[in-house]
């Protein structure tokens, strides 16, 4: 007599019903050894595909002991029971359940592929099985391109691969037409005549017939158990040599199972390719607004600070008076050029000019226009950044001198030279006074309310005398040293001048408060903008975990046969989290790569606003992209992980 490898004592197994429970096995005992070929039969209702369930230890009883090679099943983790069906339990399904996504070969090895054995290992032995089983010329065809005969003899091959001790077959035959039926008992027959210990749930007796000992079960309770005499005959054919059961080092097996797992979970992803693309859009919209957003942001920063910067970088304006307001400033002739000379000796200060201005025809041969003539010293276009297009700023000797030079701004040039005359070296009436043209300034902001004026630029000096008659001034212009900051040294002028006049008749336009207070708003825009962008993300976060949820409840049944197969639940759990992960880091580059096509979109408009990219904000999606994958990925993988292999295997 053979040892038994199974042993029940008094099994029960009970489901909730209403208020109550509904018995389904009976205090069930039975001993089975190995080697035999059992059939359990019953009618649809009796209780054998339950009491398969517990043998093949996808679920567990209510009550009694199940011991499988003196183990007791009640008295081990989830992962032990994975081992016991990885191990010693192969799995023959009326229904197949073959993955649809995998080729005959790739269903074949996923009970090795949790078995930690390497592929070059796997593959050769499930292509051994597959020809054994008359399937070499299908190793490479998905379970939609085989017969149901076919794809029995692929399940039966998965069910050999780890070369388990207990083959347990449910109505393998149940969905065949007889000539495929009769070639799958032959191969059960084979498989028990070298050593393998076959157990068999049908409810016709025909099939029962074939095994060597039929139990027969009824109501949940077994009601005749008996064996045949005459031995099942032996086969020629032979299995291929079962793999060694030593493991591989876990740091292999680990590296093995991650590896494929990501392989699974790229196989998965484009066998549903628009259910992925659809996970995958939250990411892009959120990833691709989060960037875009932040590079407009940093580029409209720029432009404000560089038109701020064309008034005057770093600069204050002192005008007499009280204020723009003040209707008494024109009677204020206090701000001399003294002043501005002072004030250039003070360490603070890197350059000042005073400056006068009135207005003026200007004519050029037959052409005249309306002018606005600003007297400047020689450092003005310093303290104003002004460039040039052409000729040359005039010097302090000119200023000096009351020279009769000018340089004339971008619109003079238009407006008198449209023709495409250089203008450079002409001579131009101002008023009455002829003035040499001695350079051309590139077009700048000119101030508020101004831009749209001519404006030319003379000699201070020369204004004053020519035009005004007078040496009060309009302001003087101050940049400030790069080393001091700018409210220090409005503070320290207003102080300087108060003391220089005897009282404040005079007030400071600090061009970087502007600055400030513009770049201020656009940062609360660029942060309210963020944050909508930043919640367009969650969502898509949140899409994501709702897709992964549907996901789950879509492939219930892959999970059940990965399970039964010998999954561990940090199997099924890696590779869910996995396909999040992937869905959103591949979601997160197309995101990005959309933010930066929007930004090429957007430079061809010619707004003059020019998104610019942060690395760090890049990197940010990046990483909020993958921290989305696994937060909103972990609940569904989570539970898809604890589901029960036979609930699973249930549902389809």
């Amino acid at each position: 007599m053979a040892d038994p490898v199974i042993v029940v004592e008094k099994l029960r197994r009970e489901f909730p019903a209403g208020d109550g429970v509904l018995p389904v096995l009976k205090d069930i005992d039975l001993t089975i050894e190995a080697g035999e070929m059992v059939a359990i039969m019953g009618t649809s209702g009796s209780g054998k595909s339950t009491l398969m369930n517990i043998l093949g230890c996808l679920d567990r009883p209510s009550a009694g002991r199940y011991m499988v090679s003196g183990r007791e099943t009640s008295q081990l983790e989830p992962d032990e029971l994975a081992e016991l069906r990885r191990e010693h339990f192969g799995f023959i399904f009326q229904r197949y359940h073959l993955l649809a996504e995998l080729t005959a070969i790739g269903n074949v090895e996923i009970p090795a592929i949790y078995a930690g054995r390497r592929p070059r290992e796997r593959e050769e032995r499930a292509r051994a099985l597959l020809e054994r089983l008359g399937m070499a010329d299908r190793t490479e065809h998905r379970p939609g391109q085989l017969s149901g005969g076919q794809q029995q003899r692929v399940s039966i091959a998965r069910a050999l691969m780890n070369g388990g001790d207990i083959i347990l077959a449910d109505e393998p035959t149940g969905a065949l037409d007889s000539r495929s039926g009769e070639e799958v008992l032959k191969i059960l027959e084979e498989l028990n005549a070298e050593g393998k210990t076959i157990i068999l749930v049908t409810h016709d007796a025909d099939v029962a017939a074939r095994a060597g000992r039929i139990i027969e079960i009824s109501d949940g309770e077994i009601v005749s158990d008996r064996r045949k005499d005459e031995p099942v005959a032996s086969s020629d054919a032979s299995e291929p040599a079962p793999p060694d059961r030593k493991r591989e080092g876990r740091l292999g097996t680990v590296f093995d199972r991650t590896r494929e797992a990501l392989q699974m979970a790229l196989l998965s992803m484009r066998a549903h390719k628009l259910r992925t693309f659809l996970t995958m859009l939250g990411i892009i919209i959120g990833i691709a607004s989060v960037v875009s957003v932040v590079a407009l942001g940093s580029g409209s920063r720029e432009k404000v600070l560089e038109n701020i910067s064309s008034l005057g970088t770093n600069t204050l304006e002192v005008f007499p008076g009280q204020s723009f307001g003040d209707v008494r400033s024109g009677k204020i002739k206090t701000l001399v050029v003294a002043d501005a000379n002072a004030l250039a000796q003070q360490s603070y200060v890197a350059a000042v000019t005073p400056t006068v201005s009135t207005s003026a025809v200007v004519r050029y041969g037959s052409l005249e226009a309306n002018a606005l003539v600003n007297g400047v010293g020689a450092q003005y276009f310093d303290v104003r950044g002004s460039k040039l297009a052409g000729g040359r700023f005039f010097d302090d000797t000119a200023s000096a001198d009351m020279a009769q030079e000018v340089v004339i701004d971008d619109n003079t040039l238009t407006t008198l030279f449209g023709d495409g005359t250089d203008p450079v070296g002409k001579v131009i009436i101002i008023g009455n006074v002829p003035a040499t043209i001695v350079g051309v300034m590139q077009a700048q902001q000119g101030g508020f309310g101004s831009s749209s004026n001519l404006q030319l630029y003379l000699p201070y000096k020369t204004v004053q005398s020519r035009f005004l008659g007078n040496s009060s001034l309009r302001s003087i212009n101050i940049r400030v040293a790069d080393d001091v900051a700018t409210s220090l040294a409005e503070q320290a002028v207003t102080q300087f001048l108060t003391i220089r006049h005897g009282t404040k008749d005079f007030f400071i336009l600090n061009t970087d408060d502007i600055r400030q207070t513009i770049t201020s708003t656009t940062s609360v825009l660029t942060a309210l903008i963020s944050s909508i962008a930043l919640i367009s993300l969650l969502v898509g976060g949140i899409g994501v975990m709702n897709i992964m949820l549907v996901a789950v409840s879509e492939r219930v049944n892959e999970i059940g046969v990965r399970m039964a197969v010998g999954a561990r639940r940090s199997d099924i759990l890696q590779q869910f989290l996995i396909e999040a992960v992937l869905v959103c880091l591949i979601g997160g580059t197309l995101g990005i790569s959309t933010a930066l096509a929007f930004g090429f979109l957007f430079d061809q408009l010619g707004t003059g606003i020019n998104l610019i990219y942060s690395e760090n904000s890049i990197v940010a999606a990046f990483l909020t992209s993958t921290a989305i994958g696994v937060v909103f990925g972990y609940l569904p993988a989570r539970n898809a992980s604890r589901l029960d292999p036979v609930v699973a295997l249930a549902r389809d």
